[in-house]
């Protein structure tokens, strides 16, 4: 059974930074890709970052890329997000979802979020001034 858990998510003021995990089990870590999603209030959900865990290869939104970084600790089938330099406009539940249909990160992006079959249930990130 594949399970997907975030955690780390929380208030932090603008300009702070997070760490976002994803405690995975139930499939193949290595062969899989797994990506960050969101959602903010009145906004459709979002991939924020992707990431191929067999080779490394990764994805970025054009709103994460050079202030976020995706990443995984293959000992702990964990995979995370550091978020640095929060604005208001990153507050939003944050999404772990992981896919075997696809084989690059950018995949992630491009299958669509229909076809990812699994999700964990989201942490909340709040950020105030």
């Amino acid at each position: 059974e594949v399970r997907l858990v975030e955690s780390g998510g929380g208030a932090v003021r603008v300009g702070g930074s997070l760490r976002l995990s994803c405690a995975t089990s139930g499939f193949p870590f290595a062969e899989w890709v797994v990506g960050w999603f969101r959602r903010a209030p009145g906004k459709q959900r979002e991939l924020v970052a992707s990431l191929a865990l067999g080779d490394g290869d990764t994805y970025y939104s054009h709103f994460a890329k050079g202030r976020f970084t995706i990443s995984s600790d293959k000992a702990s089938d964990t995979v995370f997000l550091e978020m640095n330099n929060l604005q208001s406009g990153d507050a939003a539940v944050y999404y772990c979802a992981a896919s075997g249909r696809v084989s690059t990160a950018e995949g992630m992006r491009i299958i669509g979020q229909p076809w990812i079959d699994y999700w964990g249930l989201g942490t909340q990130v709040t950020v105030s001034l």
